[in-house]
């Protein structure tokens, strides 16, 4: 089964920022997503992932229940940390964020 893939607008400004190699690099791991979301390394919970990107990662949370993934982050290495604990804090507004965007689709 097919996944759809969506992005948080924080994630989309950061990929307007890269060079357009690393741009389809990125529209390539998507369709990785849409067929396989748990290709990733898994972080805490089975359902948030990483995926690398060289020294980059993307950073992305799977709704099995929606069948969807939502890719909520985009960074290197030294604020790896930072950027998962922002994640874990905010797992409930992504998800209201998800929602809000497949009612308006």
């Amino acid at each position: 089964m097919a996944y759809s893939v969506y992005t948080t607008e924080t994630f989309e400004k950061e990929i307007k920022k890269l060079s357009e190699s690393e741009r389809k690099n990125i529209k390539k791991i998507y369709v990785q997503l849409k067929e396989n979301p748990y290709v990733g390394d898994s972080i805490k919970y089975r359902f948030f992932r990483e995926k690398r990107l060289k020294e980059k990662r993307i950073y992305y949370l799977i709704y099995d229940d929606l069948s969807t993934v939502l890719i909520v982050a985009f960074g290197g290495k030294k604020a790896q940390q930072e950027t998962i604990n922002k994640i874990i804090k905010l797992l409930p507004e992504f998800r209201k964020y998800l929602k809000k965007l497949l009612r308006n689709k």
